[in-house]
């Protein structure tokens, strides 16, 4: 059995490209019998492939005998050679002032607690989490987001592989686990949480899962799984064939709503005669697109409001109506109109056809946003600091020790353009020579354009990258005093390249940006991801 198991998880990380030669990865151990069974089976794996473990153990704070879980992992990674790092956390208390519930807050605290360490431990290896969902807690998540109403994603369910992180034993079932662990001789904890109905994930194990397995088809968790598969693969197609008809069909006037219910504000104008041509599940999807990035939260926009949009788009004469946060949809001429206009600041307005007034210029005025002094009691090495920007999931700084510092960061002294990282970037921390300031454009801006430092304003090169002029003065920039670092989306300053005899690197990242975030999108409507 062990060796059998062994086999199946050595292949599925194979078959997935979870671990290369040379990896950092981080086990999230709970001390449960799916992560002893985890980290046993990637230390076995370490003799075929040369990689780095280390361990981290979070506390939640929520049961006594929690420390002696993080007792017996301890020991484990003692008698087996492996890192240990311990960490706790209160989770009650992060759900009662987030308004979260605790589960959702155990896992984010979980993650923060994994993304730290490994930012402290992998040196230059690319780094990996390895965390411990088995093929139950799969099919779990599947019915959880069913009876929930989700779409293919969630119905997609815990995947393989998401980013960094890794789930090495998703191909495995609880009773696989538990026979390879007492093949090996080797004990685990148990969370009394677990035995409980608090969750309801718990409820769907115990009554719904369970149920299923034993009077209806006992692979139904298999089954499930490769369900899950295929949906992945589906939901992945339909993705990028959801790109390809949005890039086609749509045009987008979109910048940032000064609204505190974030979203983005302005028009998207979408082609009726091309999209109505279309699969009715493409045509869904574009408009989910579009809306969804008009709103805070995808969930605002449900299937009524997209077949009241689709019933517009069929009827003869010129039609409309009204969904959440003030978006007005309405077709003219051939062309359907989706706008937040309460959001947008006019100057010189002009009738347009059926009596609606358009503005002369539509774009907003921001004032400077966020100013972030340089000194250690904002930026402490190795915690990330958020700053809030309305209408964006906002900036995230985190400033490294260079010998600290992630892979990538040490990566780009070489590739400081790295089209890659569109939506992170590094600088030379101690470059800086005032204060970092999220702002809009100022005359006299400029950036550092060459290794010979000459320079370019920002004027013109906004101008020679075809940005709208509209839409120049609703960009968020990253600047020191009048020099700009960064112009999200687009390029950096070479003033602030990271070289190898940096000392200090600060990372940034625009929240969002690496996972389906628009901010190209809304400065040139190419909706880059």
């Amino acid at each position: 059995m062990k060796d059998k198991i062994f086999g199946c998880v050595n292949k599925y990380i194979a078959v997935h490209g979870m671990i290369e030669p040379g990896d950092c990865v981080l086990a999230g151990i709970s001390g449960g019998a799916d992560s002893v069974c985890m980290l046993h089976l990637l230390v076995r794996m370490q003799e075929e492939i040369p990689f780095r473990l280390a361990v981290v153990h979070v506390n939640h704070g929520l049961r006594a005998e929690a420390g002696e879980d993080a007792v017996f992992v301890e020991r484990l990674c003692v008698q087996w050679g492996i890192p240990f790092f311990l960490r706790k956390v209160d989770m009650p208390g992060y759900a009662r002032e987030h308004k979260v519930s605790e589960e959702e807050a155990g896992r984010i605290l979980r993650y923060q607690a994994f993304v730290q360490i490994l930012g402290e431990i992998r040196a230059d290896a690319p780094g990996k989490i390895a965390v411990a969902h088995n093929a139950e807690d799969r099919a779990e998540t599947m019915l959880f987001h069913m009876f929930r109403g989700s779409g293919l994603k969630g119905l997609a369910s815990i995947r393989p592989v998401r980013e960094s992180v890794i789930r090495p034993v998703l191909c495995l079932n609880r009773a696989q686990i538990e026979a390879y662990l007492n093949a090996k001789g080797l004990t685990w904890c148990e969370d009394s949480t677990n035995r409980e109905d608090t969750y309801a994930r718990n409820r769907i194990r115990h009554h719904i899962l369970s149920y299923a397995q034993r009077e209806i088809c006992q692979g139904a968790v298999s089954h499930m799984g490769e369900l899950a598969d295929i949906l992945s693969e589906t939901e992945d197609y339909l993705e990028r064939e959801t790109d390809r008809l949005y890039d086609r069909y749509v045009t987008e006037n979109l910048t940032y709503s000064v609204s505190q219910e974030n979203g983005l504000a302005g028009e998207v104008k979408i082609q009726l005669t091309g999209l109505g041509a279309e699969d009715i599940v493409m045509r869904k999807r574009v408009l989910f697109r579009a809306l969804e990035k008009m709103t805070p939260h995808r969930k605002d926009i449900t299937g009524r409001h997209i077949k009241a949009i689709l019933t517009l788009m069929d009827k003869d004469g010129s039609k409309e109506l009204s969904l959440p946060y003030g978006i007005e949809v309405y077709k003219e001429y051939g062309i359907l109109f989706l706008r937040r206009p309460e959001e947008w600041k006019r100057s010189g307005s002009t009738a347009a056809p059926g009596g609606r007034q358009k503005s002369a210029v539509d774009r907003l005025q921001l004032d400077v946003l966020a100013e972030i002094p340089l000194n250690k009691t904002d930026l402490t090495p190795g915690v990330p600091l958020t700053v809030a920007v309305p209408g964006t999931g906002g900036f995230l700084f985190t400033l490294w020790e260079a010998d600290f510092a992630p892979p990538i960061s040490l990566f780009y002294r070489k590739e400081q353009n790295n089209p890659e990282n569109r939506y992170t970037k590094w600088f030379d921390y101690d470059k800086i020579t005032t204060s970092l300031l999220l702002r809009t454009r100022r005359t006299g801006d400029y950036l550092t354009i060459d290794e010979a430092l000459h320079t370019q304003s920002v004027k013109q090169y906004m101008i020679n990258e075809k940005i709208p002029k509209g839409k120049r003065d609703g960009m968020y920039l990253l600047a020191d005093g009048a020099h700009i670092l960064w112009v999200p989306g687009y390029r950096t300053s070479r003033r602030y390249k990271v070289e190898k005899n940096t000392r200090r690197i600060l990372e940034v990242r625009l929240i969002g940006g690496n996972d389906g975030g628009t901010y190209r999108s809304v400065v040139d409507g190419r909706g880059s991801r």
